[in-house]
């Protein structure tokens, strides 16, 4: 495992050096903080990467480069150290690092929602701009000047999910939740508000590190009679959980729905999940290969990436690449490369993206924090594709009808 981590840093590091040699001798650096070994979750680390890389490159083959000098990517894997000193620690040491030592204009890349609100507070200690991936709720609601985000956050996910699922009927509620901070904060989040919903929940969380068996707690939600199961277990236990409550006989007979696009990657969704995934329901940005909103640097993206990986683009690497070329633009209206003069011109300017402009108000829902369009999405069909996945809300997106367990057959 260590090999295999280790190796996903080196192939980043790999592709920052291919791009950094188009880069100009007084090329403007631009930090990236994210998890390239473990403990933290290197793939996301290594799709952060690859994005920024590909914003790079958008850059340079359109010909604008801010302030005529290109930009140069500097990394910093935000888990070095974190195995004996905690992801915490390492995750502040690298940003520090970012902006004392190798002086970089901006940062991208903060992934994990534990280290998310230190690396956001000691980027606004030290007066250096960051844009986090990741739908921590509270980082940019806390008005911070220097953070800003164009990813959705848990807050304005979980609406979405039980507004739908309340027009369904479903009030009575299964939750098992893994015990990490997206885990426990979208499980708060949806008990706040389906509280508002008259919903009652029978919940449990469990350890994500050693919890192997949640079969117990799921056969105690079986004798609830729920209405729905939401799943929030991450990564390892989210299969986990759909495999063992296939076997407590929860599913298929009871809807399921999940806290985070995992489905989205449809060949790892059915090689684990089985004939158990059929009629899984889950948040997503309106954004697939067949939606026909996507702007010429969408489309540019998509493609670019497809061709050098052979796949659609997940949105952890569509949000890094908009980060680059966000702070690639700021930079150029800006006039001068300082990070308070980046700032006043992300607060300032409206800018193109693969969704169309988004712009960075204060706004008292939003601060700094622009987020696409939301759509829940279902599948309906055992080895449907992502992209033929059902939009079953909100009605003004729709794409088919919610399918029912018995529908689905």
């Amino acid at each position: 495992m260590a090999a295999e981590q280790d190796s996903v840093e080196t192939v980043a590091r790999r592709q920052i050096d291919q791009v950094n040699e188009q880069a100009g001798p007084d090329a403007v650096p631009v930090g990236i903080i994210t998890p390239l070994s473990g403990p933290g979750d290197a793939t996301a680390g290594s799709l952060v990467v690859r994005g920024a890389c590909l914003g790079v490159e958008y850059v340079l083959r359109h010909g604008k480069l801010p302030l005529g000098k290109g930009i140069r990517l500097v990394v910093q894997n935000d888990q070095n150290g974190a195995d004996t000193e905690g992801m915490q620690r390492s995750a502040v040491g690298g940003l520090a690092k970012l902006a004392m030592v190798d002086e970089v204009v901006a940062a991208l890349g903060q992934w994990h929602l534990r280290t998310t609100p230190h690396v956001a507070s000691t980027a606004e200690l030290l007066g250096l701009p960051i844009f986090i991936e990741n739908g921590h709720s509270a980082v940019t609601a806390e008005q911070r000047r220097m953070v800003f985000r164009t990813y959705f956050s848990v807050a304005d996910r979980v609406p979405l999910m039980l507004d739908f699922l309340a027009a369904q009927g479903m009030r009575r509620v299964g939750l098992v939740a893994a015990n990490t901070v997206f885990g426990l904060e979208t499980a708060d989040t949806l008990e706040q508000y389906g509280a508002g919903l008259g919903m009652e929940f029978l919940r449990f969380d469990f350890d994500q590190e050693t919890t192997f068996d949640v079969r117990e707690q799921l056969a105690a939600i079986r004798d609830f009679g729920p209405d729905v199961l939401i799943n929030d277990a991450v990564v390892r236990t989210n299969y986990m959980v759909v495999e063992q409550a296939a076997e407590v006989g929860l599913r298929p007979k009871v809807p399921m729905m999940v806290t985070f696009g995992f489905p989205m990657r449809s060949a790892d969704f059915w090689r684990l999940a089985g004939d158990n995934g059929n009629g899984i329901m889950w948040p997503s940005s309106r954004y697939r290969p067949s939606w026909d909103g996507l702007t010429e640097i969408g489309r540019w993206f998509t493609q670019r990436y497809t061709d050098l990986y052979g796949t659609f683009p997940p949105d952890t690497a569509l949000s890094a690449f908009t980060d680059v070329t966000l702070i690639a633009k700021a930079l150029d209206l800006a006039g001068e490369a300082t990070r308070e003069a980046l700032v006043q011109a992300l607060e300032t300017h409206e800018f193109e993206t693969w969704r169309g402009p988004v712009s960075f108000p204060r706004g008292e829902e939003h601060w700094h924090h622009c987020p696409p369009e939301l759509v829940l999405m279902q599948y309906q069909k055992v080895g449907q594709s992502f992209d033929d996945a059902a939009i079953v809300a909100p009605d003004a997106l729709s794409t088919h009808t919610y399918l029912t367990p018995e529908q689905l057959g």
